[in-house]
């Protein structure tokens, strides 16, 4: 249909250590979908192109197709796999396997960013509370993980695996700032970020563990937190 809109019409707006944007630069990898990156210089301030994308939120990451933006990064990726149905879904085709990675997602989503966030932001209880919330978070994701290669389990590396992998490279800052190693406290999600970072679209869509670190250095100057 001549409406169609092709995968060349994709740009991403995007900040490079965002670890929402990784999730959609490895779904369109694991779709191998040619696309502009465009990054968003966010400590500096915020595009007046971010901000007409996203007016509500104003944040990254945005997807333009064919100029139209799609936001928030797990509706992207979803929308991925509805607009491109010709590539490798990263939803399962079961109704309630959907639900269930939808859930899963979500639960990172809601967790682990902001869990992570207040581990080196906070000092004294309130950082204790969170390093224990944290290693609560961790065994959790363990037990739903279980024996499974990846979190897709039958389906592979899936819609779970590209919103948790982001976060493997802030393991060793949350480990540093929480006084805790994820393989002692899940050592079965430790096994898993090593394997999911040898995966060719996410080993090219994350930064180093000591890059994230060095960044949240700059955040800590930035906010004044000694």
């Amino acid at each position: 249909m001549a409406s169609e809109k092709s995968s060349s019409d994709l740009t991403l707006l995007d900040f490079w250590v965002s670890p929402f944007g990784q999730r959609v630069r490895i779904a369109l990898a694991e779709k191998s979908l040619p696309y502009e990156y465009v990054e968003e210089d966010l400590l500096a301030g915020k595009s007046d192109r971010l901000l007409q994308s996203n007016p509500v939120h104003k944040k990254i990451p945005v997807l333009l197709h064919g100029g139209k933006p799609v936001n928030e990064s797990l509706i992207i990726v979803q929308y991925l796999d509805e607009a491109f149905p010709d590539t490798p879904s990263l939803l399962p085709a079961d109704p309630y396997a959907r639900a269930q990675a939808r859930f899963w997602a979500d639960y990172v989503d809601k967790k682990v960013y902001d869990c992570g966030s207040r581990l080196w932001k906070l000092k004294g209880e309130p950082q204790a509370q969170a390093r224990a919330e944290m290693l609560e978070i961790l065994k959790t994701l363990e037990t739903e993980l279980g024996d499974k290669e990846f979190f897709g389990g039958e389906h592979g590396f899936g819609f779970v695996d590209a919103a948790f992998a982001p976060f493997t490279p802030w393991f060793m800052s949350y480990e540093k700032y929480g006084e805790f190693k994820v393989a002692e406290v899940a050592p079965k999600i430790a096994a898993w970020a090593e394997r999911v970072g040898k995966r060719e679209s996410v080993a090219k869509s994350l930064y180093s563990p000591d890059k994230v670190y060095d960044f949240i250095g700059v955040l800590k100057k930035m906010y004044g937190i000694e």
